[in-house]
């Protein structure tokens, strides 16, 4: 775990500790909700007084990719394109071309995209009406293949291969791209084998570099202070879409993007992605923030479960504390070369033991999701996924217990698979906190 500012804004102060209150090498389960003493309360309601400091910019220090990473990148994808049996990758519009290339282009009928051989210089494919734009954005390469508006751009890409030798060849498709695109290749390129590229994608974007780690960490810092900011001004009777705004604004302060929000008071927590419900805040409910941004293209996402006002009552205590003692089980396990459906089933494990139901009963979703360059992509910790886990992977470590009527919780951190285990990209909690007056 990277070693924290003192002064940093992302620190949560020290405010409950449902660990006080366990018994030594106690067991997961309704013995949990042992009573608080005045003592722990007063001083829980006490250190929820605490405000958090100013916000700073945390972006101005860092930059993103630059010409030299994306030519990198674009030498991985040909060694990606020939390990996995391939020609050639095309990429269209989105998040896998602004990977290899730094263009970000908008995905309309008008097909764009960058066809990467595995030999020879890549080349672009453009609306003849767009080469202006298109050669404004691009950073690595010169080529750049045109078609009119009664032209197909296909054809180019046929071009391109001819030229490179490749016509009877296997092109790996990003499988991000639409299907007309797809079936257009595949129309158009009838000597030529076009097949969906995800195992070359992944092997690309699915391992992090020390530089994509370093503003997913800053990402995520940045949300970590964001989410405490905003909860730290928490007042009853707010609504969720006036704290989810706290959040966004927070983000902005500090440089990023105003990102996302999913703030869910009380009963409405139980349902994980939110209801239609509208709900006002009270002392004593739990707050759950699902909060998201993303710095120079790569993103952040972070779960924090809160008490407002008062001390949380045990049955608060002790849903949470099953839930962190999860997710920290599920930390441990994690490693390369553990599968990563075992690590799903090592969180939900814990939650099973602590007499929540098995399976999907309260815990209804997966453990985790990739995340990068996008909020949700490979790989995931499901149920089953027989995926091996390699260093450089980066994805959330999200357990939660929902019981519609009655409660939801949910802990939610990044983390990167490193060479002996892993490590977090955000501060984990230990200690349920309690926010706001």
């Amino acid at each position: 775990m990277e070693k924290k500012d003192p002064s940093s804004e992302a620190a949560e102060p020290r405010t409950w500790s449902r660990r006080q209150l366990l018994k030594a090498g106690g067991a997961l389960g309704v013995g949990l909700a042992t009573a608080a003493s005045a003592g722990s309360r007063a001083e829980a309601r006490k250190a929820s007084e605490t405000s958090s400091p100013p916000l700073r910019n945390r972006v101005e220090d860092i930059g993103g990719p630059n010409k030299a990473d994306y030519e990198a990148r674009i030498e991985k994808a040909r060694r990606a394109v020939v390990d996995h049996g391939f020609d050639a990758l095309f990429v269209e519009a989105g998040t896998s071309l602004s990977y290899f290339s730094g263009v970000s282009w908008w995905p309309s009928e008008r097909v764009f995209g960058l066809l990467i051989p595995r030999k020879g210089e890549i080349a672009y494919v453009s609306p003849a009406f767009e080469e202006g734009r298109a050669r404004e954005r691009i950073t690595v390469g010169t080529d750049v293949r045109t078609w009119q508006e009664d032209e197909s751009p296909y054809a180019q890409v046929h071009g391109i291969l001819k030229e490179r030798g490749l016509t009877t060849s296997r092109l790996a498709v990003d499988p991000e791209a639409r299907l007309f695109v797809f079936d257009g290749l595949a129309n158009e390129l009838s000597a030529t084998r076009v097949l969906e590229g995800s195992g070359v994608i992944n092997a690309c974007r699915g391992r992090k570099d020390e530089k994509e780690l370093a503003l997913m960490r800053r990402a995520n810092e940045i949300t970590q202070a964001a989410i405490f900011h905003a909860a730290s001004r928490l007042e009853e009777g707010m609504t969720q879409r006036q704290l989810a705004q706290a959040v966004q604004d927070a983000h902005v302060a500090q440089g990023a993007e105003p990102g996302w929000a999913l703030v869910l008071f009380g009963p409405n927590a139980a349902y994980p992605h939110g209801t239609d419900a509208s709900y006002t805040l009270k002392k004593g409910d739990l707050v759950l923030m699902d909060c998201g941004t993303e710095v120079h293209g790569y993103q952040s996402d972070i779960t924090r479960t809160y008490c407002f006002g008062k001390a949380p009552t045990d049955r608060q205590l002790q849903v949470w504390e099953v839930v962190r003692q999860a997710q920290e089980a599920a930390f441990r396990r994690i490693r390369p070369g553990v599968h990563a459906g075992e690590i799903d089933r090592t969180a939900r494990a814990v939650i099973e033991k602590a007499g929540f139901g098995s399976g999907y009963s309260a815990f209804t979703h997966r453990l985790g999701h990739g995340i990068g360059m996008e909020g949700h992509e490979w790989p995931y910790l499901v149920r089953g996924n027989p995926l091996p886990l390699a260093p450089g992977m980066t994805f959330s470590n999200e357990p939660g217990i929902y019981l519609v009527g009655d409660i939801g919780v949910r802990i939610e951190d990044i983390l990167c698979v490193t060479n002996e285990g892993c490590q977090y990209l955000s501060e984990p909690v230990t200690e349920l906190q309690v926010v706001g007056a």
